[in-house]
């Protein structure tokens, strides 16, 4: 079956194997099998993360954008820079975990350089205070990217720099957001950056487990590097 002939339910069924990835290996193994059809397939549960977290940095975004440094980490197949280069946005770092998934970033032809990492165990591979904005969109829940991570993602912003995440707010994912959230607190704390906007989205994409009804809330953050 071609991906244009995909359905929503089949599109539930993978991310709902998501979690049967018990280890680091399982789970680079399910995205490099999951890339030839991940566009289709988020695109069918209504996923609106990337268009929504590049309007909220192009609503804050002063600078020159297209000499603007743009890192994109857990950037999959390249959707965040496909969003922000309508925002005006030219240049892009890309780093994920998945060689497949960084193989439809390449054919992209947006990102100046892709690198590979399994974040938490190896370091952000990038250089620090480099990047005017930092995106971690889709990676931050209880089975991928840990918490720590985001330490490191303010360490590649240039100061003033921008730093957006989303997390999704589903059942599932609670706690790891309450961690998440302590984190951005902490740091904000320790004069590290601060906040400049969280927005609540009701309907942040659609649910497909049995207890999730239509739709399931997430957030959006941005955060300024002080």
């Amino acid at each position: 079956m071609s991906a244009d002939a995909r359905t929503f339910e089949m599109a539930r069924d993978v991310v709902l194997s998501l979690h049967k990835a018990t280890s680091a290996e399982d789970l680079v193994h399910f995205y490099n099998q999951w890339a030839k059809t991940y566009e289709q397939d988020v695109e069918l549960i209504d996923y609106r993360a990337p268009s929504l977290a590049a309007s909220k940095v192009s609503a804050h975004f002063s600078g020159d954008r297209q000499t603007a440094a743009v890192l994109d980490v857990a950037c999959g197949t390249g959707m965040v820079a496909k969003m922000m280069k309508r925002e005006g946005f030219e240049r892009f770092v890309g780093v994920d975990v998945s060689e497949g998934m960084l193989q439809y970033a390449r054919q992209s032809g947006l990102y100046q350089v892709l690198e590979m990492a399994k974040l938490g165990d190896q370091p952000l591979p990038v250089p620090s205070d480099a990047f005017d904005v930092t995106f971690i969109v889709g990676g931050l829940s209880s089975s991928q990217i840990p918490v720590r991570v985001i330490r490191e993602a303010q360490q590649a912003t240039k100061q003033g720099g921008y730093i957006c995440m989303t997390t999704r707010a589903n059942l599932d994912n609670l706690s790891y957001k309450e961690d998440l959230e302590g984190e951005m607190k902490q740091m904000e704390d320790e004069g590290l950056w601060r906040r400049v906007d969280v927005t609540v989205v009701k309907e942040f994409e659609r649910g497909v487990t049995d207890h999730e009804i239509a739709y399931i809330p997430g957030s959006i953050y941005v955060f300024r590097k002080l």
